[in-house]
């Protein structure tokens, strides 16, 4: 199976009042082509930290991560910030749309900001794969949770990421509309070939995945 993903001795330390404090340490992974593969553990484990190094939305203290074939840990912000226009999906746990632009236009701007083909018409696509066609023109404010995870999901899903990264993607719907998210996600995702990195504190969940990572206290203790 071709790596897609690479992390190789990661840690990440921060300063605080009582002096620096470790949030990941001696941090090792290897993640294939296609795979799903799940980040478990309590809170302040470190789970969310993991996820924006391997992203490139953070840069380690130590060690090394590959995504794609790109070394992150050698690349500035605008480096890293191509990689991910290029390579990076994400679904977040509150949703992150633009208030101001429509679900179709939220959908769309990953794919202008990369000046990729016919924007619209993908779009269009994507969000009718999504159960959507029939809100293209609502504001987030308009759409219900399970709409706007909806939309965020076909915002990642557009530009056929080879990776997506979803942090606690149900973690603000109620059980029902999470367990559909869920089906769509991990639907889109078989369909696509995409590798799907997921940060859930719900085993049910990770159960799903091709196998999990287990961190705690900033280490992994099991995978």
């Amino acid at each position: 199976m071709d790596t897609v993903l690479e992390a190789e001795r990661v840690g990440k330390q921060v300063s605080s009042p009582e002096g620096t404090l470790a949030i990941l340490s001696d941090v090792s992974l290897t993640i294939g082509r296609g795979e799903s593969v799940a980040i478990m553990g309590a809170s302040g484990a470190g789970k969310s930290t993991l996820l924006a190094l391997l992203a490139g939305l953070d840069e380690p203290t130590a060690g090394t991560v590959r995504l794609a074939g790109s070394d992150l840990t050698a690349l500035d912000e605008d480096g890293r910030a191509a990689v991910r226009a290029r390579h990076v999906g994400f679904v977040f746990q509150s949703f992150h749309l633009l208030p101001s632009l429509t679900a179709l236009e939220n959908v769309m701007l990953p794919l202008e900001l990369a000046q990729r083909g016919d924007a619209r018409r993908d779009a269009l696509e994507v969000l009718e794969r999504v159960g959507l066609a029939g809100r293209v023109g609502h504001y987030p404010r308009q759409l219900s949770g399970g709409e706007q995870q909806r939309v965020a999901i076909a915002r990642a899903f557009v530009t056929r990421p080879a990776v997506l990264f979803a942090d606690e993607p149900t973690g603000n719907l109620d059980a029902a509309t999470g367990e559909r998210i869920m089906e769509l996600l991990f639907g889109l995702n078989a369909a696509s070939g995409a590798t799907l990195v997921l940060v859930t504190h719900d085993s049910a969940l990770a159960a799903r995945c091709n196998r999990v990572i287990e961190l705690d206290a900033g280490r992994v203790v099991g995978s």
